[in-house]
């Protein structure tokens, strides 16, 4: 396990930004402070249709971030852009296997840059050559809606994937996180940990009512009366 996951807590919650306020981005930030991270989604317009944030705005986040970043690609040439996410503030740099020639190879690139590296997978990838080879990873993110765009429908048809995952963890003897991104809420948070997820990406739910804070706890909380988490 990259010694920047270590410390956190066994049920982690990343909000992400893209259901922010993106004219008061240091504000939002700072209404999660009580979350484990925060997820950045950065899109280029090529491999998902939709376009946010580059570089610039990422490192600027980083500065002024009371978390730590989750750092999600959602673009083209990963292998070529990928390292170049190695920021300040940033913990973790997830890439599309879709968008990577050697998925393995820049994983090991970026632990050697001194971040945690961690693989997504659109809902349509089949998930066995990462599980074979699970332990390249610190992280894998199971889609949970098509990549691009934020307030879609969660996908419980792709759960399985998870518990996959999981074994093969368990069979290689290594501690790999497994995040979900998409339709997560208090309605669906339990589905996706007793799949074997234990770190759950949030933007309409956590952004969407008011107060990010209270919407943060009351995820934690259903997954403490759940008690589903690892099962």
């Amino acid at each position: 396990m990259h010694p920047s996951l270590d410390s956190l807590e066994s049920v982690r919650i990343h909000p992400s930004i893209l259901s922010a306020d993106f004219a008061n981005l240091e504000r939002e930030l700072h209404a999660i402070a009580t979350a484990d991270a925060v997820h950045v989604d950065v899109m280029d317009g090529h491999f998902v249709p939709n376009l946010t944030l580059g570089l610039p705005i990422v490192e600027r986040i980083g500065q002024v971030s009371p978390v730590p970043l989750d750092v999600h690609l959602m673009i083209d040439d990963a292998d070529r852009w990928a390292p170049q996410y190695v920021l300040p503030g940033v913990t973790s740099v997830t890439f599309h296997a879709e968008a990577s020639r050697d998925p393995f190879a820049l994983a090991r690139t970026l632990r050697d840059a001194g971040v945690a590296a961690s693989v997504a997978i659109k809902p349509g990838t089949d998930v066995a050559p990462f599980a074979d080879r699970i332990d390249a990873f610190d992280m894998v993110l199971v889609m949970t809606v098509e990549p691009g765009f934020g307030g879609q429908s969660f996908m419980p048809e792709v759960l399985p994937k998870l518990g996959t995952l999981r074994r093969a963890a368990a069979d290689a003897g290594v501690e790999v996180l497994l995040q979900v991104d998409g339709g997560i809420s208090t309605a669906t948070i339990a589905e996706a940990a007793a799949a074997g997820a234990d770190t759950f990406v949030a933007g309409s739910a956590v952004y969407g009512h008011g107060d990010p804070a209270p919407r943060i706890q009351a995820l934690r909380d259903v997954l403490a009366t759940a008690d589903t988490l690892g099962s």
